[in-house]
């Protein structure tokens, strides 16, 4: 998947992957501000539920868009991430055309 989003975004974007929740914010904690975030919900050591919760309660990073990606169609989940602050919530397999319209989307409008 990261290898995926690495080849859809390059050519636009300075893409930066991590293994998981803990190392992504461990990489924000230095400093790093990214424009996006795409998270997996299902990651080793800390999931993606909890690493939003991380980003949205932060006063530093809760300005992030975030884009949470998963496996697991449930409306329950869906909802939840959507509550707890994620910008956008996609199924997987998805079209890769529609999360880059989904992506500017996003970005644009935190630009205005």
């Amino acid at each position: 998947m990261k290898a995926l989003l690495k080849n859809l975004f390059c050519k636009e974007f300075d893409v930066y992957s991590k293994s998981n929740g803990i190392e992504a914010l461990e990489w924000l904690h230095e400093g790093n501000l990214p424009h996006l975030i795409i998270t997996d919900i299902r990651m080793p050591n800390m999931g993606g539920i909890e690493f939003l919760q991380n980003v949205k309660g932060s006063t530093f990073f809760h300005t992030i868009p975030l884009v949470v990606l998963s496996g697991v169609g449930n409306s329950d989940e869906r909802v939840h991430c959507l509550k707890i602050g994620a910008d956008d919530f996609i199924i997987k397999p998805f079209n890769p055309e529609e999360l880059e319209i989904r992506v500017h989307r996003i970005l644009k409008m935190n630009r205005a």
